[in-house]
């Protein structure tokens, strides 16, 4: 790769959520953290992070699925880290979760029901996980006098197009809500909104990747205009442990990220494989939106992300303030299609070769 282009791919990594959140960490030594959603993509490099930085009293894996648990025990085993726990249960069974929070301090919530399809096709199913899933959470952890709760949410919450984006939106409004009922020192509840995920599972790119290595004859692209927001998992951990650190309880963190063209990662992952229109499926955006203009009255800017604060009359923006946030205009929004960082073809081979 060039010099230039060298300048470049470092100038996106500053202006992505890399690189500030080091230095504005929080600390997690001594503290039992749970985490549901524990074997999952974002759950299992969590859970590696915390290992590296910090000297954890608990950290406790929820999740339901015995397979993923043993797996990922065979590569982090409690005999290796004494910190670690293992629990099964499921966040549609609340008498669980309050056995599951007893004597923890920090809740990442990252279980849900997540694939689009899947979700239009069992909509009780994805309403139990990700809907009163979230309020079993808020009851649990408001029972158990947990100090910090962080809920992951995603890109399609913000003006949903399909039941999956629906449900997360309700799980959002749920958290932010839940800090009417925490009284003066009890749970702080906050949200973190962001887009794909480079390599997770669900992400198109490890489908077009195996039909790379299967040399298909074509790639599928649901539209040539399509694009998405994008983040490495390296970043999304670090973005949801700054937050923790920042939180006040009520926001709803949103960072500031780079855009890409689905038919550049198609090229990137599959050079000179034709790419085959299929059209877009039912639910499916044409374009990504983390905030919408109806947010712009209550969002601020810090210099790698944005925050979206709470309705509340008691709400005050003064710690923000002191660190330098600034409102947006009433016309901001934010759109994967007129975003104003990009990820080119040479951009995304380099972020694959260093993970």
């Amino acid at each position: 790769m060039s010099s230039n282009k060298d300048e470049k791919f470092m100038q996106m990594i500053k202006a992505t959520v890399l690189r500030p959140f080091d230095s504005s960490l929080p600390d997690l030594n001594g503290l039992s953290i749970l985490v549901t959603g524990g074997t999952g993509s974002f759950g299992k490099a969590f859970i590696r992070t915390v290992l590296d930085r910090y000297e954890p009293q608990r950290l406790i894996v929820f999740s339901r699925d015995e397979l993923k648990q043993y797996e990922l025990q065979q590569d982090i085993s409690d005999d290796q880290y004494p910190a670690m726990r293992y629990f099964i249960g499921d966040v549609r069974d609340r008498d669980r979760l309050e056995m599951a929070m007893r004597g923890v301090d920090v809740v990442i919530h990252a279980a849900a029901m997540k694939q689009v399809p899947t979700a239009e096709y069992n909509p009780f199913e994805c309403i139990n996980t990700n809907v009163l899933g979230a309020e079993n959470i808020v009851q649990a952890a408001l029972r158990n006098n947990v100090k910090s709760v962080i809920a992951l949410s995603t890109d399609k919450a913000a003006n949903p197009a399909n039941l999956y984006g629906a449900s997360k939106l309700a799980s959002d409004k749920i958290f932010i809500a839940a800090n009417n009922l925490r009284g003066d020192d009890g749970t702080k509840f906050s949200v973190v909104r962001y887009g794909n995920v480079f390599g997770s599972r669900g992400s198109v790119v490890p489908f077009f990747k195996k039909l790379a290595a299967e040399k298909a004859d074509a790639i599928p692209i649901t539209d040539p205009r399509m694009t998405r927001f994008w983040i490495t998992m390296e970043q999304g951990v670090h973005f949801v442990l700054s937050s923790l650190k920042l939180m006040e309880g009520g926001e709803i963190f949103v960072p500031k990220i780079p855009s890409m063209k689905i038919i550049d990662m198609a090229e990137a992952l599959a050079p000179g494989t034709p790419l085959k229109m299929v059209g877009i499926r039912p639910g499916e955006k044409l374009h990504e939106i983390l905030i919408t203009i109806d947010d712009a009255r209550n969002t601020l800017e810090l210099d790698d992300r944005y925050v979206i604060s709470p309705a509340f009359h008691f709400w005050s923006n003064s710690p923000y303030e002191a660190k330098g946030s600034r409102p947006v205009s009433d016309e901001f929004f934010y759109s994967s299609d007129t975003n104003t960082e990009w990820i080119d073809i040479e951009m995304f081979k380099s972020i694959l070769n260093d993970d």
